[in-house]
């Protein structure tokens, strides 16, 4: 931003979180949980969660998730059990809200944008998917964007252009899920938000994944890591993702390897 003070930006961010970010961070992991930093031996899953416990000065997480908050905090209070600890940041929603990792209060520099794209929309969304075959009665999440479970093969493909026509984006993501986002906003549009809010050199960043949701980080271009155990929907499109590493371990032990293939291996030392 012209005329903005380093470190400018990061500062108004940092006021707007509970508990203070590293401040010269070797390392920024941006990790989705389910099928990624939740999948893998139980082994591999104990190591990397407690190297991040002991790295975390020197490494910024952030999860990057499907996951409305109150999920995020269920899953925080059952985790200790293996070492899983709080983020320094959370992106949920498939990228509709940011919060702080140790209080899961919104950010509102990050959150506002997206809120003000998605005003007015749920209203004019919710007659044309009431009683729709293949999603869910109701809505499974409504924060800033619409979550159904579905069954793709009941679900009315025809149905996508209608909803897109009201200014949104759908996309379908594990073979369950499907979500209606204010258009533009998605996990790789807003993870590229806060990282200029963050004023953070992207080749710090590596990004992991395993489901179609997680297909806009990669398409940023930032280094990102595909996990062994990623779905097949996703895997095609690996050939036009150059900068994205495909893992052979799954979940914690491929985000691992990836790290080592990015050049991170020294932080394990």
């Amino acid at each position: 931003m012209t005329g903005v003070p380093v470190g400018a930006r990061r500062r108004r961010l940092q006021g707007q979180l509970s508990a203070p970010l590293p401040s010269s961070p070797d390392l920024v992991l941006v990790t989705d949980l389910d099928g990624t930093l939740l999948e893998g031996p139980m082994s591999g899953r104990q190591r990397l969660y407690g190297w991040l416990r002991s790295r975390r000065e020197q490494v910024l997480h952030v999860f990057c998730t499907g996951r409305d908050l109150g999920s995020v905090s269920r899953l925080l209070r059952q985790e200790p059990r293996l070492g899983l600890g709080a983020p320094h940041l959370v992106i949920g929603d498939v990228g509709c809200t940011v919060a702080c990792g140790a209080s899961l209060q919104l950010v509102p520099l990050a959150v506002d944008p997206i809120e003000r794209r998605w005003r007015g929309l749920q209203q004019r969304l919710e007659p044309l998917l009431r009683g729709q075959p293949g999603l869910s009665a109701e809505p499974i999440s409504v924060d800033r964007h619409l979550a159904y479970d579905y069954d793709p093969e009941s679900f009315d493909h025809g149905l996508v252009p209608r909803l897109e026509a009201e200014g949104v984006d759908c996309l379908h993501s594990g073979g369950r899920y499907f979500d209606v986002l204010p258009g533009g906003v998605n996990k790789g549009s807003t993870l590229m938000e806060l990282l200029g809010w963050l004023e953070l050199d992207p080749r710090q960043v590596v990004t992991a994944g395993d489901s179609l949701n997680d297909l806009a980080m990669f398409q940023t271009g930032l280094p990102g890591i595909m996990v062994g155990n990623a779905e097949p929907a996703l895997r095609l499109h690996l050939p036009r993702l150059p900068a994205t590493f495909p893992a052979v371990g799954h979940g914690c032990d491929g985000i691992v390897e990836g790290l080592h293939h990015f050049g991170f291996a020294h932080l394990f030392d």
